[in-house]
């Protein structure tokens, strides 16, 4: 944006794309004539004196754990040319933890440490962590990562070239996933390759294709596109927050890229089997269109993948039975559907871009993932409140 541009803190500037209930334009600057705006378009930030190039804002609940190594890695990235402060500014949003974390990004130098707002009925945890940085951010892009990811020397230049060179206003990265103990390294590939599978990342980025998706561990936006999008006010209610941003995205057409990224950055969701389970039980029916499906067909490959080969080797060993060449004919064909099933399993369970070995072991994670999927649309549909970090909220 060009000098002659800014605006001093005090003003705002219109919103592109602002619609009132009949859908004219509004072409008021006013703040307050945005009250009768179409839902999601409302965005009263005030414009800085001065915009830097990038704001990355990292909401944190109880991060004690990874939010060191987060840090190191984003603070690392300043240098001459993109100086921590001058360039860029790094803030973390203390989301009311109960632990140290807030003590510990305070410990980095450069780095903003703020007190989430007060929670309001309406809001999820993160979305309101993440607006009360967003209104006062300063950069002309906005970085959302989350404190258990750990960041590759100059992804954060790369990740705004990349944005630019692919003229898109929103740019989501699905970083490496680090896993840790059996339960994780089994469950954690079956769940990713079906997100591949249900948000292919080619058809995420193309703008003729109404599917849309977004990963809130890397969620790259530029200053206007938010406007765009009503910032996080326009999802404030939403547990999956990114992914309807993404949708907004695609319906305003700000230009959405989506992939997966190894080369940019690593998260490790998940420091406990409890909390993977307490996550996934929020996400899974959300994230499918339908769970109780999904676990039906991850039923079945359970039963083929581990039934078929019991059912081949009683075929054969009634080979001295009546008519036992048939029985053995019997065996060897259900012995070929086991290896069919088992090549169709292995191609999917791929796409999760996790290690060999991690697929390799992916079956014995199937009884875990067919009960989340029912759990999570049980939570949903049911009991319609889900709960996350110590906070419970309607689904």
């Amino acid at each position: 944006m060009p000098d002659d541009e800014l605006k001093t803190a005090g003003d705002r500037k219109s919103v592109l794309g602002l619609v009132d209930e009949s859908g004219a334009p509004i072409a008021h600057a006013d703040w307050r004539e945005w009250a009768r705006a179409a839902p999601g378009t409302v965005f009263a930030q005030p414009e800085p004196g001065q915009l830097v190039d990038l704001t990355v804002i990292i909401p944190a609940r109880n991060e004690e754990q990874p939010i060191g190594e987060c840090l190191e890695s984003l603070v690392a990235q300043s240098e001459d040319i993109f100086e921590l402060g001058r360039d860029w500014e790094l803030i973390v949003v203390d989301d009311h933890s109960t632990d140290r974390t807030a003590e510990i990004a305070r410990g980095f130098a450069g780095v903003t440490v703020m007190k989430a707002g007060s929670l309001e009925p309406g809001w999820t945890g993160k979305a309101n962590a993440i607006w009360t940085a967003a209104q006062q951010a300063r950069g002309r892009w906005l970085l959302f990562t989350d404190a258990d990811t750990v960041h590759e020397p100059g992804d954060l230049r790369r990740a705004m070239h990349e944005a630019e060179r692919n003229k898109v206003g929103m740019l989501s990265y699905s970083p490496r996933q680090i896993v840790s103990g059996l339960a994780q390294r089994v469950l954690m590939p079956l769940i990713f390759s079906e997100l591949a599978l249900a948000y292919p990342p080619a058809k995420v980025s193309d703008p003729a294709q109404r599917i849309a998706a977004a990963n809130g561990q890397f969620l790259l936006v530029e200053r206007e596109a938010y406007r765009r999008l009503g910032g996080h006010a326009s999802v404030a209610d939403k547990v999956l927050e990114d992914v309807e941003l993404a949708f907004i995205a695609k319906r305003r057409r700000v230009g959405l890229r989506f992939r997966y990224a190894a080369d940019a950055l690593s998260a490790r969701m998940y420091r406990s089997t409890g909390a993977m389970i307490e996550g996934w039980t929020k996400n899974l029916a959300l994230l499918f269109n339908n769970a109780l499906a999904t676990a039906v067909w991850r039923a079945l490959d359970f039963f083929l993948l581990f039934g078929l080969p019991v059912l081949a080797v009683a075929l054969w060993d009634a080979k001295l039975a009546v008519r036992s060449l048939a029985w053995l004919g019997a065996g060897w064909v259900l012995a070929l559907l086991w290896v069919r099933t088992l090549v169709r399993f292995y191609s999917r369970v791929a796409k999760s871009n996790f290690p060999f070995a991690d697929c390799l072991i992916a079956p014995l994670g199937l009884p875990l993932f067919i009960a989340l999927l029912y759990w999570s649309w049980f939570q949903h549909r049911v009991l319609k409140r889900v709960s996350w970090k110590g906070r419970s909220y309607a689904a």
